[in-house]
């Protein structure tokens, strides 16, 4: 395999802090994984076996051409045919909101990876309050940029909703950061409210129950 060309854009928020959750020299499974920048990222700082999955042609096309293992796949179809904990890790990165079932999804990331880490934008970030509130229309963030008519995010959800669900998919959180625009992390330890309220995206490492 060539060699991957190195990453020129700037990283992503999510992505340092799902860099930071991944073990050295682990096999990681990347669903959704674009432009390969976060196969790329934990490849050059961690070492991983990484693999990637993408819907568009365009995309697996640019990640193969940088020196990166990645085939064309749906979430929502493909994950299926993956054998059960064949990877350390299986990561979407702000992806499941785009899903059209998320929790089959979810469960399969868990079926897959020994841990699951998922990133998404939270739905309950008080920006969001406060547009529903006071225009009584769909809102609009530099974290949600697309008007609802354009958007591929058809499940959008908060942190607290995301809590529920892994409850359902009989899993636990092993970590969890709610983060801002610039990815700061917020001093939050305990209070799920506050991080619903303040943060504008979250990361979150999960594991089956025993």
């Amino acid at each position: 395999m060539q060699k991957a060309v190195p990453f020129t854009g700037q990283q992503r928020a999510d992505h340092l802090l799902i860099a930071e959750m991944v073990a050295p020299g682990s096999r990681v499974l990347d669903v959704g994984c674009g432009d390969g920048a976060l196969l790329q990222l934990l490849a050059e700082t961690k070492g991983v076996d990484g693999r990637g999955v993408e819907l568009s042609r365009e995309k697996v096309n640019l990640c193969v051409k940088r020196g990166l293992s990645v085939i064309q796949g749906d979430a929502d179809r493909d994950l299926a045919d993956y054998p059960d904990r064949a990877f350390d890790y299986a990561v979407l990165s702000l992806t499941i909101q785009a899903t059209r079932d998320p929790k089959t999804v979810l469960a399969n990331l868990l079926r897959i990876g020994e841990r699951a880490i998922v990133s998404f934008p939270n739905f309950g970030h008080w920006l969001i309050r406060a547009q529903l509130l006071f225009t009584g229309r769909m809102p609009m963030t530099p974290n949600l940029p697309e008007p609802w008519y354009t958007t591929a995010d058809a499940h959008l959800c908060t942190i607290k909703d995301f809590v529920d669900l892994v409850a359902l998919v009989d899993a636990e959180v092993e970590e969890a950061v709610a983060f801002n625009a610039k990815g700061q992390r917020l001093p939050i330890r305990r209070s799920l409210s506050l991080q619903n309220l303040l943060g504008e995206k979250a990361v979150f490492k999960l594991k089956r129950r025993a």
